[in-house]
């Protein structure tokens, strides 16, 4: 199946823009260098082990939830992930089991006929294994001092024993001293049996920033089995550290677990998997970590907690707005729930095509409005269409919520359709409101009208390093603007969409507070269109003024960039309209 033409044109739109990804260019700024081990283009879909399983994973059951995601059709939604989470392993009151060169020994018990088997099975349903792994060295093999495999070294050589890594099984896990050699060797051991067994995902757990070292070499032995492994960090990871997350990794855990652990079973096991304390408090870290999110890398909100009724912990409204969330900041896809009771509800939810589009269109949503229980998500697709989630948070009362399209940068009309239901909204101008019960969300497609003026945002666009978004001088359009850096070549670069080659009126909106003009190349695919030109003085920081100029625009996706001549960089930039 062509995922892509199922799921809509903002997906396809998006997927012929990422040459532009390619050649350097980021979706949205500050700019960080993605992985560029090929893999995630488009965040992953599929199920994992934790939130229902558990503790108990066995052969049986991962052939199980194989065979029902399948059966369900998710599959052919894209939902190709069968990850085995924690608790495979053997354990004695030393910690894991090992092999003789020191890796963790499978549980017989739980899979009899070993994992290969088990991602063979996956594999010959059309779906991908995934699998899971923490940093360090297993006492174990310390203490038998197991040669690593291919070397003349052992475990002794690379183990620091005055530290222990953090482990959430068998735990007695040493760190691995990467200064010794056998070091990257032993990891490269471990890496390239996951890969001998057909490992396609690798969730490694327990990552903190002490553990970069790890994460390193974890990175350059995956790459180096030559068999493609998206590459998943977890969990509740430094945003301080977020550039080196998304260099080396495909996606990185934001928070903590999603589950409650407040079921009736051990260790909290059971029904309720959550609550919706814990799917709220994903809105803020997705706000906050949503710069780091493109082709190649994704903040990763945790598992969906979908598939089994109000049982889960949440209601029908709530989990709407679960999807609807983890579409918009386009965070992998795992389920977590039961895939063999999924009920009609949860399947109508997780196979919903217009929400999978959403989430796999490659564009991290901002929070336009948080204001007490109303929250409002936009992000913009390759296409031009405007993608716009209202949520009423809120445990008790309505809520109505309302977004002006000047803040999502849309100027003129726009045709509406509900995303969730299918159905047109007709023509808007203006604004757009939903009167929401509580946990509800409306999530709609806004489609601005031929004729009317397209609105691209500075903060939406690649800017240089040392540029920010601010929002401390009034009168700005959308979420703040685009303070450069006081230099030389400082830039703001927009991807500008035209349904036909033409000459366009492209109007620059900023503010200049200073007393001196502030020039600016403004470079059109790579041809300059106006050198030098003048972006004189408007009064005071808060005053915005137009500059209009006519340029060529080819059929499709165009850059337009405005790059700053003096040392005294660029005026502050708002937006660029396209006529």
């Amino acid at each position: 199946m062509n995922l892509l033409k199922t799921l809509g044109r903002g997906v396809l739109a998006t997927a012929l823009a990422l040459p532009l990804a390619a050649a350097g260019l980021t979706a949205k700024a500050p700019p960080a260098a993605a992985s560029d081990n090929g893999l995630s283009i488009r965040p992953a879909m599929g199920w994992s082990s934790w939130s229902f399983v558990r503790r108990w994973p066995t052969e049986a059951k991962m052939k199980a939830q194989a065979d029902a995601l399948v059966s369900s059709g998710l599959k052919d939604k894209g939902y190709v992930y069968l990850n085995l989470d924690d608790f495979y392993q053997k354990c004695d009151a030393n910690g894991f089991v090992v092999d003789q060169y020191g890796r963790w020994a499978i549980d017989e018990a739980k899979f009899p006929s070993g994992i290969k088997a088990l991602a063979d099975y996956v594999h010959s349903k059309g779906l991908k294994f995934g699998f899971y792994v923490t940093p360090g060295i297993a006492k174990n093999a310390v203490t038998r001092n197991t040669p690593i495999e291919g070397t003349s070294y052992r475990a002794k050589d690379i183990a620091d024993t005055t530290r222990q890594e953090k482990n959430y099984n068998c735990k007695n896990m040493y760190y691995i001293d990467y200064s010794k050699p056998g070091s990257q060797e032993f990891v490269n051991s471990w890496a390239k049996q996951f890969a001998d067994w057909g490992v396609d995902y690798l969730k490694i757990d327990g990552v903190g920033s002490h553990d970069i070292p790890d994460v390193r070499a974890w990175d350059k032995a995956l790459r180096a089995t030559g068999r493609p492994i998206n590459y998943a960090l977890s969990n509740n990871l430094a945003i301080a550290d977020a550039p080196t997350w998304r260099q080396l990794a495909n996606s990185w855990r934001t928070q903590g677990d999603v589950e409650c652990y407040c079921g009736p079973g051990p260790n909290g096991s059971g029904h309720p998997l959550t609550n919706w304390s814990k799917i709220t408090s994903r809105f803020t870290s997705a706000a906050n970590w949503q710069q780091y999110a493109g082709p190649g890398g994704w903040n990763d909100l945790d598992s969906l907690q979908i598939g089994n009724g109000d049982q889960i912990g949440l209601t029908a409204d709530q989990r709407r707005s679960h999807m609807t969330l983890w579409a918009m900041a386009a965070s992998p896809l795992l389920i977590g729930g039961d895939l063999t009771d999924l009920n009609a509800t949860d399947r109508a939810i997780l196979g919903n095509e217009r929400l999978i589009a959403v989430n796999q269109d490659g564009v991290a949503a901002r929070r336009l409005v948080n204001s007490g229980n109303q929250q409002v998500w936009h992000k913009k697709e390759a296409d031009g269409d405007h993608v716009i989630a209202l949520f009423n948070t809120g445990t008790s009362g309505n809520q109505t919520v309302s977004v002006n399209w000047s803040q999502a940068g849309i100027v003129g009309a726009a045709a509406v359709t509900d995303l969730w239901s299918g159905q047109s909204g007709g023509v808007v101008n203006g604004s757009y409101s939903a009167t929401l019960r509580p946990g509800e969300t409306r999530l709609i497609r806004a489609t601005p009208q031929a004729g009317s003026t397209t609105r691209y945002e500075a903060e939406g666009a690649s800017y240089s390093a040392g540029s920010t978004v601010d929002s401390n001088h009034g009168g700005f359009s959308g979420s703040g603007f685009v303070n450069t850096a006081n230099a030389a070549g400082a830039y703001v670069e927009w991807t500008v969409e035209s349904a036909t080659a033409r000459d366009a009126a492209l109007t620059l909106r900023y503010a200049n507070g200073t007393a001196v003009v502030r020039p600016m190349d403004v470079v059109v695919n790579g041809t300059a269109v106006a050198a030098n030109r003048a972006f004189g003085p408007t009064g005071a920081w808060t005053s915005w003024a137009d500059a209009t100029l006519t340029v060529p625009l080819k059929q499709g996706t165009n850059t337009v960039r405005a790059t700053a001549t003096t040392a005294n960089g660029a005026p502050n930039l708002d937006y660029l309209d396209r006529g």
